[in-house]
């Protein structure tokens, strides 16, 4: 049986304050959604900490999933209607693809785990490889879904997910500086966070993108289209992804379980009221596929909740502060500033705060828009013009926008630390000499504490 065989006679609409509308026209793709690995991206929060800054982030990796299959099959539909190929290898889009991108765009981040890309930092795991372990292991759901189309059907879409499938045309669509992962979560971010800074004319950038031999260009026409879409993207990093507040809250929640994860590694040091099961395979070391499709941010969340309660001091205080949104402040600093920076961690050390789990240092920086170049190690695949002569040009060649930010690094640099720290404490006045000594330092030194 294939992909084309199972057409639903009548097509399912899922309603999307995106998209408008999500159209799903075939089994497998719907079979897919109501598997229970995709469906625990409902209980998986897209922005992860950025809600405790913007309230209205609360929307899941569910429905981004959702806007990327849309987005792809709308592409698709544009490559088949206007640039079908007559003939193996000129170039044009082959519709047979569409089974292996419609599946890769839907299941592209089946492999998040709670609050990620934290998560990712503590137990070392990699929701990429996750996802394709979850494609491609026999005991999934997905998978045996997946062999419906045929045995090699998962590998196929695996292999779009790690940017080894042989169509570079299928993997741009997911994959690349302009591609319907960024296009969806863009619009959705900036839609749930309140915010204007990531709205650009999808319609029109899909209008202008064509399929070109190993990959995907746009119309020369479209290039102002893509310019918006390459600000929006650098105005979101900016104002929301990269917003200290919420990277003060993944800072804690990265410190939280960094000491849990010890604390149940050291049980000679530490005797723990109750036994987060769920975690312990993380905690030891050893963890199943299934062990981490029964984690979301609910499992997480209600271990937080028991350790508020614990009896270790730090590991209660930081579930607290976690759960009732107190987050670090923070200071800008630079590499003038930076040998600065023990002499603040001892003096916070000093006021009684473990400086390994209270201060941290974050560097958030992102490429706007960076040219290719073979020599890096992970290659960017540049946004190609096609001019009216039919030759392409890099997008950075024409536009003097695009020019002026391709290869600058944006973002900034900030060090971590208790807010009690820049606040009077008239009621232990034996800490303040330090706290005063903290903020006359940072003062004296141009540290900024914005």
């Amino acid at each position: 049986m294939s992909f084309k065989d199972e057409d639903l006679p009548r097509e399912k609409v899922f309603r999307d304050p995106i998209h408008g509308h999500v159209i799903v026209d075939n089994q497998i793709i719907l079979d897919l959604i109501n598997t229970p690995e995709f469906q625990r991206l409902r209980r998986v929060k897209q922005l992860g900490t950025t809600s405790l800054t913007f309230h209205g982030a609360e929307h899941s990796r569910f429905g981004h999933c959702l806007g990327v299959y849309e987005i792809a099959r709308r592409m698709c539909n544009h490559f088949q209607r206007n640039y079908p190929s007559k003939r193996p290898g000129d170039g044009l889009w082959d519709d047979r693809e569409r089974p292996v991108a419609l599946t890769a765009a839907l299941l592209h981040d089946l492999g998040h785990g709670p609050y990620s890309h934290t998560f990712e930092h503590i137990f070392h795991t990699d929701h990429e490889a996750i996802t394709r372990q979850i494609i491609t292991s026999p005991g999934t759901n997905v998978n045996q879904i997946l062999r419906r189309v045929g045995p090699e059907f998962p590998q196929q879409v695996a292999s779009v997910i790690d940017h080894t499938y042989p169509n570079q045309q299928v993997v741009q669509m997911i994959s690349s500086q302009v591609d319907a992962d960024r296009m969806d979560y863009l619009q959705r971010d900036a839609y749930y966070t309140g915010t204007n800074y990531g709205k650009y004319d999808l319609d029109r950038v899909l209008r202008v993108m064509r399929p070109i031999h190993n990959g995907i260009a746009f119309e020369i026409s479209g290039m102002h289209a893509v310019e918006d879409y390459i600000i929006s993207r650098l105005q979101m990093y900016l104002q929301i992804y990269f917003h200290p507040v919420s990277r003060s809250m993944e800072v804690i929640l990265d410190h939280l379980l960094m000491r849990a994860k010890y604390l149940y590694q050291h049980p000679s040091d530490y005797s723990p009221v109750f036994t987060p099961h769920l975690l312990m395979p993380f905690f030891n070391g050893h963890y199943t596929i299934n062990d981490y499709l029964s984690l979301d941010d609910g499992v997480l969340t209600t271990y937080f909740l028991h350790w508020r309660n614990s009896g270790d001091d730090i590991l209660s205080d930081l579930a607290q502060r976690f759960l009732n949104r107190r987050p670090l402040k923070s200071a800008l600093y630079d590499a003038t500033t930076e040998p600065f920076l023990p002499k603040l961690r001892d003096l916070i050390s000093t006021a009684g705060f473990n400086d390994h789990y209270y201060t941290a240092t974050n560097s958030s920086y992102k490429l706007p828009y960076d040219t290719y170049n073979p020599r890096d190690s992970q290659p960017q695949s540049q946004i190609e013009l096609i001019q009216p002569n039919g030759e392409l040009i890099e997008l950075s060649q024409v536009s003097t926008l695009v020019a002026s930010i391709a290869g600058k690094e944006a973002g900034d640099e900030r060090f971590f630390f208790p807010k009690e720290m820049l606040v009077q404490h008239d009621n232990i006045e034996i800490f303040q000499p330090i706290y005063d000594e903290f903020q006359q330092y940072i003062q004296n030194n141009h540290i900024v504490a914005p």
